[in-house]
């Protein structure tokens, strides 16, 4: 099929409550997108993130309850998908030998397991506008082990940005692109609890807006496989 867009796109993002995936549903708000919201208290979301070109739709990534409900809803309410943007995710400060199975199940089924139940749900609408995108965020963490207490996060981030990768093999033909976005320290909840620098001085979610946005709007022919974004000055990053 032609990427020429004829009507409003429409974008799922995960965890879109705050942080990065508010930062980057704010944008594509402003930029006309159609949006639809998994949040796990949608009667919690932000009012700037509503209106008529927002749907918010329950969406837990710790289970496989939501995925299809939500992919139907936003279907039945917008008549297609052109982007999934897998934001949800945690972190579990825990080097590998204190992790418990419990916790790498955990954190498994959240950062791996969600965003790939999401892509397989959204697959054959994706492959529908011949220009379907998927958008995950993964972290620098897919990269190298900054610490000894970010092993078991850099564990399931490995497999997050692998998992993007597969996905890009898997949708080339059919005019699907896979972008991880990998950013360091991000000024959210999550990048203060776990970093040692001023939230000013971290990358800011709006920033990585930005990088979404221009990832979406890029053809099939320019596909951007990884977007790096650091903060500080690392050995590689």
């Amino acid at each position: 099929m032609s990427e020429q867009v004829t009507s409003p796109r429409v974008a799922m993002i995960s965890g879109a409550s705050r942080g990065i995936g508010a930062a980057i549903s704010r944008r594509l708000k402003e930029e006309g997108w159609q949006l639809s919201l998994g949040v796990r208290r949608p009667e919690a979301i932000d009012p700037t993130l509503t209106g008529e070109q927002v749907l918010v739709h329950p969406y837990d990534a710790a289970t496989d309850a939501f995925d299809q409900d939500w992919v139907e809803a936003t279907i039945k309410r917008f008549g297609r998908l052109d982007a999934l943007i897998n934001n949800a995710g945690i972190m579990i400060p825990k080097t590998v030998i204190e992790a418990e199975d419990a916790d790498i199940d955990e954190i498994f089924d959240i950062n791996v397991k969600a965003p790939l139940r999401l892509a397989r749900a959204a697959w054959p609408h994706l492959k529908e506008t011949g220009a379907g995108r998927v958008i995950s965020v993964v972290s620098l963490s897919g990269h190298r082990v900054k610490s000894a207490r970010s092993g078991l996060y850099s564990m399931s981030k490995y497999a997050a940005l692998a998992l993007s990768h597969a996905l890009r093999k898997e949708g080339w033909e059919d005019g699907v692109r896979a972008t991880a976005l990998c950013p360091g320290l991000v000024a959210t909840d999550m990048g203060e609890s776990v970093g040692n620098i001023p939230p000013e001085q971290m990358t800011q979610p709006e920033d990585l807006a930005r990088l979404v946005s221009m990832a979406l709007e890029m053809p099939n022919t320019a596909s951007l496989a990884e977007i790096n974004v650091n903060a500080l000055l690392d050995d590689y990053y």
